[in-house]
């Protein structure tokens, strides 16, 4: 298949590779189509293992309690890795363990990574599964010691034995070569295993040199959406940069896609990453109250900032970034409707204005239009850009849950501002007892739209909504 490789498999304590131990290894390492190598430890993890994890693999605190440390085993692994592609099924886990046990001895391991699940999907495209009881059951393997480290990497070189006879050595090593040339294409200064990176919605952030965000996104696929910022990276100066700069990736997964677009837009506001553009954090934004009086002048006025009260919305229009964009929109629509200048307060003076002498507005400022009428036109030419007050008479929460990951995350909000996301009854007691401190927070135009788009449905159905008291 390649001209070196090692098969390896680990039994651990659990699924945590920072909290969990490795339990036992397995290591078979293959040149030019021989076995050369192979051997089997157990390890001592220094911690118990789980009643339920001892009956799945056999191994219980007894057998490991004379064994080496993983420190101990690790020299032995490292010779048996040099110059070889490490394989395993779902190598991200194997991959991940060694990577965190071998740093707790002072190693940063680096080694290349071709996952079977992968090369099972490349090269049986039409099967269903690609787990490796599925593979056994496809192909008719046997193992009198699943769920043992050296059982499983046996299966392994059986089904690689098969997979050549079945489809030729030649598609074998082709698919192989393809799936490590994805993992050789990633940027030459990128210490992040993106093997490690979860296929699953959330927020990823990109590095530089001395620990300069460079960019955040998010996706409800993270591995694939950031392998594609390194694929495309020839077309897009963006990307390019990217590929150039990128140090590190970092990443949170959350329930869903509604929770990422939440995550991104706080961590771009806060870290304000060189290369993004769109979400970056307002300086001031502002909006137009308009008076109640049809003769008072002039009868908009911009407030700012604080003055932002989502208590006060129905009587604010518009929402602007700065001073001109909201007094460009502002003649824009005078000129669509035939507005006074003059009487919303775009120009100074008084008696009849420069756009009535040339046909563009009705006249309230010269006494041919009356003020209520001129008014009431301004209501309906402003009633799309109204901001909408808080629909609900108290805090609510949109609730996601992904059965994949088993999570599930409460996304809080009052009077249109974002409290924060509960995980567990105790974030959402704190978050509510914490409301009063929070609502003095100012107020985020982007959340804004994000959250009267989901709740019109504008972007599909919304999550579960809950209503808080």
């Amino acid at each position: 298949m390649l001209p070196c490789y090692v098969l390896l498999d680990l039994e651990t304590t659990g699924s945590n590779p920072v909290l969990d131990r490795i339990t036992e290894v397995a290591v078979m390492r293959v040149e030019q189509g021989e076995v050369v190598a192979k051997w089997s430890r157990l390890v001592n993890p220094g911690q118990r293992i789980p009643p339920f994890i001892q009956q799945l693999t056999g191994i219980d605190d007894a057998m490991v309690a004379g064994a080496p440390a993983f420190g101990e085993v690790l020299p032995e692994l490292l010779a048996a890795l040099d110059g070889a592609v490490l394989v395993a099924h779902n190598v991200r886990f194997d991959h991940g363990f060694l990577k965190q046990a071998a740093a707790r001895e002072g190693v940063d391991l680096r080694v290349k990574t071709l996952c079977t699940v992968r090369l099972s999907r490349k090269l049986y495209p039409q099967a269903r599964g690609h787990g490796l009881d599925a593979i056994m059951r496809r192909h008719g393997l046997h193992t009198t010691a699943r769920h043992r480290a050296m059982g499983d990497v046996e299966l392994l070189h059986q089904w690689l034995h098969i997979a050549q006879t079945e489809l030729g050595p030649a598609s074998v090593q082709t698919a192989a070569l393809e799936l490590l040339r994805g993992s050789a294409s990633l940027p030459p200064h990128l210490e992040t295993p993106v093997d490690d990176i979860p296929e699953a919605s959330g927020v990823y952030l990109f590095y530089g040199e001395g620990e300069v965000p460079l960019y955040i996104g998010k996706s409800v696929r993270l591995r694939a959406r950031v392998l594609s910022h390194f694929q495309a990276d020839h077309r897009d100066a963006r990307e390019l940069r990217l590929a150039q700069e990128v140090r590190r990736v970092e990443w949170r997964e959350t329930a869903g896609e509604f929770g990422a677009l939440l995550l991104e837009m706080r961590l771009i506001k806060e870290l304000q990453p060189l290369l993004n553009r769109q979400l970056r954090r307002e300086r001031q934004l502002c909006a137009w109250r308009l008076a109640k009086d049809p003769v008072a002048r002039p009868l908009l006025t911009l407030v700012r900032g604080d003055e932002l009260d989502p208590r006060f919305f129905p009587q604010l229009y518009g929402c602007y970034r700065s001073k001109r964009q909201a007094v460009e929109a502002l003649r824009a629509l005078a000129q669509r409707h035939a507005l006074c200048p003059q009487a919303l307060g775009l120009e100074s003076g008084k008696g009849r204005c420069f756009a009535q002498q040339i046909g563009q507005c009705k006249g309230v400022c010269c006494g041919l239009e009356s003020a209520e009428r001129h008014h009431a036109r301004l209501l309906l030419a402003l009633a799309a850009k109204r901001l909408r007050a808080w629909p609900y008479d108290g805090p609510v929460g949109l609730r996601e849950h992904s059965p994949e990951q088993d999570r599930t995350e409460v996304h809080v909000f009052d009077q249109w501002r974002h409290l924060g996301t509960a995980r567990c009854e105790n974030d959402l007691a704190e978050l509510m007892e914490g409301r009063r401190e929070a609502d003095s927070g100012g107020f985020d135009l982007d959340i804004y739209r994000l959250l009267l788009s989901r709740l019109a449905g504008a972007k599909g159905p919304p999550p579960d909504l809950i209503r808080l008291r």
